[in-house]
């Protein structure tokens, strides 16, 4: 019997000393394994940081190109806005200038005066709608054009004027006058419907229209008087 118990704890002591050295190895891979782990996260961690930093700046710069063409397009509709803004304030002076310059009377002499008289007397018309003739029944108008942009700030509807305060001439017989620094003869007869004194009173302005120059009275807005332009 004690040769069995000491036999036992023989092999109780070999089991022992077996196992234990298996353990410990085993927990020396363990703490190696913690150890690699431990030491990846930190360069994982800083690998994802360095990324992180890299897409930053690329993020940083598309958000400042973006504002910077808002920018510019702000800065091009400012300019738009204030070539537009310049343009109607010349369009406004201009009008100004040729306001003033038509109500600003002509001097005229009592000869002038009645040669203007004796000049327009005889081209009233005492039945205007056959004695009329517009330029498409002259053959076409083949006189001076007025360069659009002169016509355009000077001419038109909003610029009316009295023929009287004018500079006035008569050549051939026909009256001309001045305006927006054109010489305009009128080669229609005007209705007896109108004034005698219609010249002296009545603001007129000139159009282009259906190939030709017209002047028009306000007073008598429906009837269209061929004129001519000369420099």
């Amino acid at each position: 019997m004690r040769a069995f118990a000491t036999i036992g704890k023989v092999v109780l002591y070999l089991s022992l000393a077996t196992i234990a050295p298996a353990f410990a190895l085993q927990e020396q891979k363990e703490s190696k394994q913690e150890e690699k782990q431990q030491h990846a996260q930190p360069q994982q961690q800083q690998h994802s940081q360095q990324q992180n930093q890299q897409k930053q700046p690329t993020q940083q710069q598309g958000h400042n190109n973006h504002q910077a063409q808002q920018q510019s397009q702000k800065d091009q509709q400012h300019q738009q806005q204030a070539q537009q803004q310049n343009q109607k304030d010349q369009q406004h002076q201009q009008q100004a200038q040729q306001r003033s310059y038509n109500q600003q009377p002509a001097q005229h002499s009592q000869e002038q005066q009645r040669v203007q008289q004796a000049a327009w007397q005889e081209h009233r018309s005492q039945n205007w709608h056959s004695d009329h003739r517009d330029w498409q029944q002259r053959g076409g108008y083949n006189g001076y054009r007025i360069p659009e942009d002169r016509y355009n700030g000077y001419f038109g509807p909003n610029y009316a004027f009295v023929i009287y305060n004018q500079p006035y001439m008569v050549v051939g017989g026909f009256p001309r006058f001045q305006s927006g620094g054109y010489w305009f003869s009128v080669v229609d007869p005007w209705p007896n419907t109108w004034a005698n004194n219609w010249y002296q009173t009545d603001d007129v302005y000139v159009v282009y229209e259906n190939n030709g120059y017209y002047m028009y009275n306000r007073r008598h807005p429906h009837v269209g008087i061929a004129i001519s332009v000369s420099m």
